[in-house]
């Protein structure tokens, strides 16, 4: 079964890192990043906005605790908003994605 992560980055730049390094390793197989959002927010007691960059990352559903334990790890935000779950996918997609789980 397939899986999606969705998570905003601060930047582009970060998105590009962390879904380079993610593809790497192996726990995602592609990384989609879009154009700037504008997310308002509360946190810690407060409203906040800003600007941010969100990304769907795709994995293989058997990968998708790792892939978002080290997708914590690496992101630069104190408490990344990482959100997964697993979907239905075409053949070609299921098939291209549970490759990824091979080496594992």
């Amino acid at each position: 079964m397939t899986a999606l992560i969705y998570c905003p980055f601060p930047d582009k730049e970060s998105a590009e890192a962390i879904g380079t390094t993610l593809l790497d390793e192996g726990l995602v197989g592609c990384i989609n990043i879009g154009g700037p959002i504008r997310s308002l927010y509360a946190w810690a007691g407060e409203r906040g906005e800003g600007e941010e960059t969100p990304a769907i990352l795709k994995t293989d559903a058997a990968l998708l605790r790792t892939a978002i334990a080290r997708l914590e790890v690496l992101h630069p935000y104190e408490s990344p908003a990482i959100a997964g779950w697993p979907c239905e996918a075409g053949a070609a997609t299921r098939e291209w994605l549970a490759g990824l789980n091979e080496g594992k």
